[in-house]
């Protein structure tokens, strides 16, 4: 795997897969290693990508200070591998808990970014993260599900409050198709996930939000936000409070859909994404030509 060096002197790792043009692409978790992330559902067929492993996950090191977990302290990361790639300005895909550190990217250096999609993002960085009520909203979709009537009361203790569910039952609300790919998809995630640093990404103080707020919608490139019809975290409606906080943003629901788009529907996520991609190319293109 290819390596780089953080600022601070943190080994970082990326995967790559495909041709063309680089997509870096910045993994959620909070913190789970890009593994998990495939070639997302193909889109490797049409441009190369570069999954970043954030800092103690897959083959990038641990840092010596865990407080550098938090997310603001991670852009610098993000701003070392597009120096590292040689490139002045990147595209940029961010799933889940990684689409906090994009938009803190976006927003620190606006005019390196040429495009950037946002899968399935809570919403976090802008202080409008899903709430109880919506993930329960969204779980209450599945009813007539083969798994429904074991998974659900788990589901709805544990966001009361109430203990740790077993995920290999509830972990199927994540999912648009709980098959045996999604299955295998979430029995994976404690070995790829840093659990030292999981819990510190999304400290509240790695956030402003009205400062924010501010700065994205002073980003000019093309944004693309997906949710999922059956995500519960987020919403298709708290998905779209991402796309309003830019001036250039569209917004799409990716039907029969869960947190893991790509997963349910390879096909249809692929297409969306790279055409979105392939339309902010050329419009590039056009601007500097």
């Amino acid at each position: 795997m290819p390596i780089f060096t953080a600022p601070d002197g943190t080994r970082l790792s990326y995967r790559e897969s495909g041709e063309g043009e680089p997509l870096v692409v910045l993994p959620g978790g909070p913190l789970r290693a890009s593994a998990y992330l495939g070639d997302l559902g193909g889109l490797a067929g049409r441009r190369r990508l570069v999954l970043l492993d954030l800092r103690g996950t897959g083959g990038s090191a641990r840092p010596a200070d865990p407080a550098t977990y938090r997310c603001d302290r991670q852009v610098d990361d993000v701003e070392a591998l597009r120096v590292h790639l040689g490139r002045e300005r990147i595209d940029v895909l961010a799933h889940s808990a990684g689409g906090s550190l994009a938009m803190l990217y976006a927003a620190r250096h606006p005019h390196r970014v040429s495009a950037l999609v946002l899968v399935t993002v809570n919403p976090w960085a802008l202080g409008r993260p899903a709430t109880a009520e919506e993930r329960l909203a969204a779980a209450r979709l599945r009813r007539g599900e083969p798994w429904f009537d074991e998974a659900f009361p788990a589901f709805e203790a544990w966001l009361g409050g109430g203990a740790e569910p077993d995920w290999a039952v509830v972990a199927a609300f994540f999912h648009g198709r709980w098959d045996d790919a999604a299955r295998a998809h979430e029995a994976a995630v404690d070995e790829q996930t840093c659990a030292e640093g999981e819990d510190r990404f999304l400290d509240p103080a790695a956030f402003d939000p009205p400062a924010l707020r501010t700065a994205l919608a002073e980003v000019s490139a093309p944004v693309l936000v997906l949710a999922g019809e059956l995500d519960g975290g987020p919403r298709p409606g708290r998905a779209r409070l991402v796309a309003d906080a830019f001036p250039n943003a569209g917004f799409a629901v990716q039907a029969g859909a869960g947190h893991y788009p790509w997963l349910d529907d390879p096909g249809r996520f692929a297409a969306r994404v790279g055409d979105f991609l392939e339309t902010a190319g050329r419009r590039g293109a056009a601007r500097s030509g």
